[in-house]
């Protein structure tokens, strides 16, 4: 009786599946962009005439940083300004942006238009994520559409490697942008019939040094950690922005916790489970992110993949995505966050460290095997991590919670530059006396196994800091609570 119970209460019907549907369409659209434009910047590179390697992936690097530096201010601007409104801004603005990208005729108009993609993604972040908290009650119909919203995001990463591949072999890069624009032109046109504003605003005046010092220090966190890699973490330009973003960081915590109406609330930022939410955000983003990065290489570098077969070998880890999302629900509302978060770590970091034993020949299998292991696990870890900082918060706060929610996913950039690090010294250690190819491959498999500890760490660290909190209680308590109100309707 009580599973017949739970399982009503988190049916959406038909309505809250189109609301769903729009939703993470948005987000699905903003995550796809991400690994079909890195598939298509060789040819993107030979078509305008880009002059160098580096100033090729700015293609890229100018979505990024926008997204991560704005994503705080706009999450407060929805709270105040309106969610629904925000969202349809961030939609058109991303439509219109990925046409301009579609039609540019030279590297700078590119460039400038990816920005524009950027600064749209960064309003459709946390309002998309703020809409749906407030469109599904807390219990297990919220779990269940945060579970839908973290596989269809994985899953845009790993369709956006193989249609990029797909794209730009069979058509030009062009049209990855064009889809976009397809894609946005249907989000906005559903969004217009299907969503509807959440209730009330924030009338509260928008903290401006706030949203300036936050906005610069996590440009200068993200741009100092995007660009490290190539300038050398000991440079004196990689060194002065991150020390740059630290002072601007704590210049922003400092003029928040004077602030009437600051942009993000410290209260928010002292609650466990918000901090905590996020610092395991950090950890399977970082850790995944990194590890899915190196496994690219693998395929490239040492086994020889095209660009469309390294797409493919990623499909194992987009069926696990969409697997489980679809069991995180039932987990989280029959066990709780904390087991879904100590489970989702565990298995990412078996998945990751037996990465290690993929070999420089062949390895199909283990390939398709190891990365699908990550993959089920890291999505699993998300919707509980993100389940976790928004729950037992007030509706004026969804918005900035929907900002903190969606941050680990930039900052775990942090994660794959020290991920990389590893498996290039290894791979400078070993090269003297081995083979290119083998060089290489250990060097991977040293990351490979320093991301499955630091994944297993985190699953005890949050075994037992988050069990401190109460949250896996708070969690069982809401979806009680929502069966109830459901049985009684």
């Amino acid at each position: 009786m009580t599973t017949e119970i739970a399982k009503s209460a988190a049916r959406l019907g038909t309505r809250g599946w189109l609301i769903l549907i729009t939703l993470c369409g948005a987000t699905f659209m903003t995550g796809l962009d991400y690994s079909i434009i890195t598939v298509a910047l060789p040819e993107i590179g030979r078509d305008l005439g880009f002059s160098s390697a580096s100033a090729l992936q700015w293609v890229a690097t100018a979505c990024l940083l926008p997204t991560a530096a704005l994503m705080p201010l706009f999450g407060r601007a929805s709270d105040m300004l309106g969610r629904r409104r925000l969202f349809m801004a961030g939609v058109a603005g991303f439509t219109l942006m990925s046409l301009a990208a579609a039609l540019a005729p030279s590297p700078a108009l590119l460039v400038a238009a990816r920005a524009g993609q950027g600064v749209a993604a960064a309003m459709i972040g946390p309002t998309a994520l703020a809409l749906m908290t407030a469109a599904f009650p807390e219990g297990p119909q919220r779990t269940r559409a945060l579970g839908v919203n973290g596989a269809l995001l994985s899953l845009g990463f790993v369709i956006g490697t193989i249609g990029g591949g797909l794209i730009t072999s069979g058509l030009n890069w062009r049209w990855t942008m064009l889809i976009l624009f397809a894609i946005g032109s249907l989000v906005m046109l559903a969004a217009a019939t299907v969503v509807r504003e959440a209730a009330g605003r924030n009338r509260t005046r928008l903290d401006v040094p706030g949203a300036i010092l936050a906005s610069a220090g996590l440009f200068a966190l993200v741009y100092g950690i995007s660009t490290g890699g190539d300038a050398g973490w000991g440079s004196t330009p990689t060194v002065a922005t991150l020390l740059a973003a630290v002072v601007l960081l704590g210049s922003f915590l400092a003029v928040e916790a004077r602030h009437a109406a600051p942009l993000v609330p410290l209260r928010l930022l002292r609650r466990p489970t918000v901090t905590w939410g996020m610092t395991i955000g950090l950890v399977t983003f970082g850790m995944c992110g990194g590890a899915t990065l190196l496994l690219s290489i693998h395929m490239q570098d040492v086994l020889g993949y095209t660009p469309l077969q390294t797409g493919l070998g990623f499909l194992g880890e987009g069926v696990a995505a969409l697997v489980a999302g679809t069991l995180a629900a039932r987990l989280i509302n029959a066990r709780g966050t904390v087991a879904a978060i100590v489970t989702g770590l565990t298995v990412q970091a078996a998945g990751t460290a037996a990465m290690a034993a993929l070999p420089v020949h062949g390895g199909l299998v283990l390939l398709l095997a190891t990365s699908a292991t990550m993959g089920f696990g890291h999505v699993l870890t998300v919707v509980a991590a993100i389940t976790t900082i928004t729950s037992g918060l007030e509706e004026r706060d969804q918005g900035v919670a929907g900002s903190l929610a969606q941050m680990p996913t930039f900052v775990g950039a942090i994660g794959v530059a020290g991920l990389t690090a590893i498996a290039a010294a290894r791979t400078e250690a070993l090269a003297p006396s081995t083979t290119k190819a083998l060089a290489t491959q250990g060097g991977l498999h040293a990351a490979f196994l320093t991301a499955g500890a630091v994944a297993l760490l985190g699953a005890a660290a949050g075994a037992v800091l988050l069990r401190r909190t109460g949250t896996g209680r708070a969690a069982a308590h809401a979806a009680e609570e929502t069966a109830e109100h459901c049985m009684a309707a």
